[in-house]
Order: structure tokens, then C-alpha cells, then sequence
């Protein structure tokens, strides 16, 4: 049980009095009383999720809308994506750097209008991200905290049917599109995007209307609330980082496997550069990183929990575990880890240190659970490819490539520690 003098300096969601109507665990989280679970239980939630359509309240991340006159050109010296040729409606995964190239945080832009972008942002991050958006951003341009609306994600490969019931025009949308939709007389702007490797929906609407929608979804049958933990155990199943634990600022997008969030203009092409830590990354992209992330198999029941040791059979340490739980998709337990590039092949056989005893684990690809992002007929762009989540381990150091894990949407930041879980928990 939470102690009471600590969460009552605890933000709440607009759908606190929901959370508690239907038994749910909190937890603090990036600052907020959060649901960690519910009567399910995490284990539950999460096959639920696999199998049907889980809803997921992600109000606690940062939405923040940024409009006015050259506000893609104004952007693109901040973030490596090409927002000038962005189509209406269309999003992409992107992070934000430091002038060393580490990660600040990472994020989903949408384009609202020809000059809107509309960002979501990590609970955790989101008041410095905002700060640093607002003392880069010339000050001709609008920046408004979208404090007033909820966000909500509907995952799973039930969710388009539960969706598509009330709301037509979600059907027809694809992965990393979006939508504006009245839906039951809701004023929405509903994304096809996620942060557990399935097919879903990401929805901002106004918070006062937030707890109604919600309930209405949960009439479904195939519908059930989901907390942080089982968000969090789905999202590493899918090879998906969380920020604060998987990176940090002293993480490069190379190091990461990340590089897809860097558009192929702003690393090749015509605008290459130009954003903070180009200059390192775009370097460190051609010589290859010394250390890489990997996804990792780990022999026997018990999970390999952050921070433990990675080594090879010789005893040499080759790096360390940054997130770890047990997969229920696939009854195994698994991690992630930043190891020695060199020894970063899949099918590597090395170590996992728990309680000073070696415990076997493999190199293994990633996902550990094939994703199931809905993109119709369309060819996926290199972004999308890389939300694959195609393996970070290849040969050697981490080189141009863009193969590798990447998130779907934002990774519920740990700095707290706390994941759009946010992931876009």
C-alpha cells in the first residue's frame, strides 16, 4: 500500500475515479497515481491484451501541440525528421538530442495541419521537454501543454473491430496515421499506433470526457483495463525501449539500434545533419558503435533483472541487462541488454549474473513476440520498417544499418523511474 503522505503529492488522471471503481493496484509513476494493475492481475492483462483488446490510460504523458508560421522548418533544427515533406496526418517515431548525440527522450510528432505538430512526450520528460522545446523554438512560434485532454490506447488484434464499431473512419487508417473523429459524440483525434507490438488505437481527447468514452468502450465483451505492469512486460516482448532504462542521455540512436528514428534525409540525403548531435551520430553511424543493444533469451524460469552483468564464458564482462521480465506470450523469461558489439551475434551463448551465479542466456532477435501493426496495402516507410523491431544484433560494431528494434510509440520514461509504459505506458 502506498504511503498517504506520498501520494498525496501525486498527480492523478482523469480517469482516477475509474481506476478505482474497477479495483485497480495504483502505483506511483513518473509522478502520478497510476493503475499498476487491476483484478486480473498483470499476467492476465497482458494475454488478454494478446488475445483480445486491452484499454490503457497513458493521460499522465505530455501532449503538446506547436503551431504557427515555418513551425516544420523551426522543428527540423531540433528533431531529425523531414517535417517539411510529412503528409497531413501521418506521424513518426523521433527522439530528442543532446549535443553529444546521447537521447534526451523519444517522441511521436503528428501533423496536424500544415504548420500544427502535435507531440507526445514521456510523463516522466515531459516538463523538461517542454522547457527545452520552448528556449529552442523561435519565440514567434505557439507552444500550448494540452493539459486539458486524456489519451487512452486501445491495443490488441480485437481493437480495430471495437473501434470500428463506433467510429468508421478508425478502420481506414494505418499504422502511424491518424484522424480527427467524432466518436459517440466525443471530439477525438484518434492515431493507429501503440506501445505493445499489436494492432490499436491511441486516442486524445478532452479529459472532462475521458472517464464516459472509456466506459463505453468497456461494454465491449472483448474489452478489458490494462494497468503499467502488463504495458510493460508487452512492450519489451515486442523489442520496444523504455526510456531511462533501455536509454538515456548517454545513449546514442547507433548504440540503441535507433537510427530509423533519424529520417533518410537528415542522415544521407539532401538535409542531412543539422540537428543536435549530428555530427557525433552521423560519425559514430559510419565507424560503428563499440556497444550495442541486444535482445536476449535467459535459460530457466526466473527473470534477469536490470542491471545485471552480461559476460562471456571466460568471465569477461561484456555489459549489462537494462530491462528484464518473464514473456507470458512465450513462457520464457527475456531481456535487453548493451553488450560489446563484437560479441553481439545472434546465437551467442554468454551469461547473465544473478546473485553472483552465472545464469545462460542467448543473443536472440528481436521482437521476442512478432508485432502485428496494421498498414493495409502500403509499402512501410523506413520508419515503420524499423518499428519491425528487425533485430539489433548483427555483425561486428553497430554500423550504417537501420536495422533494430525500435518503439511504435513513446516508451513510458523510467527517470522516476517510471512507459506512450509510456509508451505512447
Amino acid at each position: 500500500m502506498q504511503n498517504p503522505s506520498a501520494a498525496e503529492h501525486l498527480s492523478r488522471t482523469a480517469l482516477y475515479a475509474l481506476h478505482a471503481r474497477h479495483h485497480a493496484k495504483l502505483v506511483p509513476f513518473a509522478g502520478y497515481e497510476m493503475p499498476g494493475s487491476y483484478a486480473m492481475g498483470v499476467m492476465k492483462e497482458h494475454l488478454h491484451t494478446r488475445a483480445q483488446a486491452g484499454l490503457f490510460d497513458v493521460s499522465h504523458m505530455g501532449q503538446v501541440l506547436i503551431h504557427g508560421d515555418n513551425a516544420a522548418r523551426a522543428l527540423e533544427k531540433i528533431l531529425p525528421l523531414d517535417l517539411e515533406a510529412m503528409p497531413l496526418n501521418r506521424q513518426a517515431y523521433t527522439l530528442l538530442l543532446n549535443p553529444a548525440g546521447g537521447i534526451l527522450d523519444d517522441l511521436i510528432v503528428t501533423r496536424w495541419g500544415p504548420e500544427h505538430f502535435f507531440l507526445v512526450v514521456n510523463a516522466a520528460c515531459k516538463q523538461q521537454d517542454i522547457a527545452y522545446l520552448r528556449q529552442q523554438l523561435p519565440a514567434a512560434l505557439s507552444l500550448e501543454e494540452l493539459s486539458d485532454r486524456a489519451l487512452l490506447a486501445l491495443q490488441g488484434p480485437k481493437a480495430a473491430q471495437v473501434l470500428g464499431e463506433i467510429c468508421s473512419e478508425a478502420t481506414q487508417l494505418v499504422f502511424m496515421s491518424g484522424c480527427r473523429a467524432e466518436i459517440l459524440g466525443f471530439d477525438c483525434y484518434v492515431t493507429r499506433s501503440g506501445y505493445t507490438g499489436e494492432d490499436g488505437f491511441e486516442i486524445s481527447l478532452p479529459a472532462a470526457e475521458a472517464e464516459p468514452f472509456a466506459e463505453a468502450l468497456l461494454r465491449h465483451e472483448a474489452v478489458a483495463l490494462i494497468g503499467l505492469g502488463a504495458r510493460d512486460s508487452l512492450r519489451l516482448e515486442a523489442g520496444l525501449c523504455l526510456y531511462g532504462e533501455d536509454m538515456d542521455d548517454n545513449t546514442s540512436p547507433v548504440e540503441a539500434g535507433l537510427m530509423f528514428a533519424i529520417a533518410k534525409a537528415r542522415r544521407n540525403g539532401p538535409k542531412a545533419g543539422g540537428f543536435p548531435g549530428a555530427d557525433a551520430i552521423l560519425a559514430q553511424w559510419q565507424s560503428g558503435a563499440d556497444r550495442k543493444r541486444v535482445g536476449l533469451l535467459v535459460e530457466g524460469r526466473a527473470p534477469v533483472r536490470k542491471g545485471a552483468p552480461i559476460q562471456d564464458a571466460a568471465g569477461r564482462v561484456l555489459g549489462r541487462v537494462t530491462s528484464g521480465s518473464f514473456a507470458p506470450s512465450i513462457d520464457k523469461p527475456v531481456a535487453m541488454a548493451y553488450i560489446d558489439a563484437a560479441c553481439a551475434e545472434p546465437g551467442a551463448k554468454l551469461f547473465a549474473v544473478v546473485r553472483g551465479k552465472p545464469r545462460p542466456v542467448s543473443v536472440v532477435r528481436m521482437p521476442f513476440v512478432p508485432q502485428s501493426y496494421y498498414r493495409g496495402n502500403n509499402v512501410a516507410t523506413i520508419e515503420e520498417r524499423g518499428k519491425e523491431g528487425r533485430g539489433t544484433a548483427g555483425r561486428g560494431k553497430a554500423g550504417p544499418g537501420i536495422e533494430g528494434s525500435g518503439t511504435a510509440g513513446v516508451s513510458d520514461s523510467k527517470h522516476s523511474n517510471s512507459s506512450s509504459t509510456e509508451g505512447s505506458v
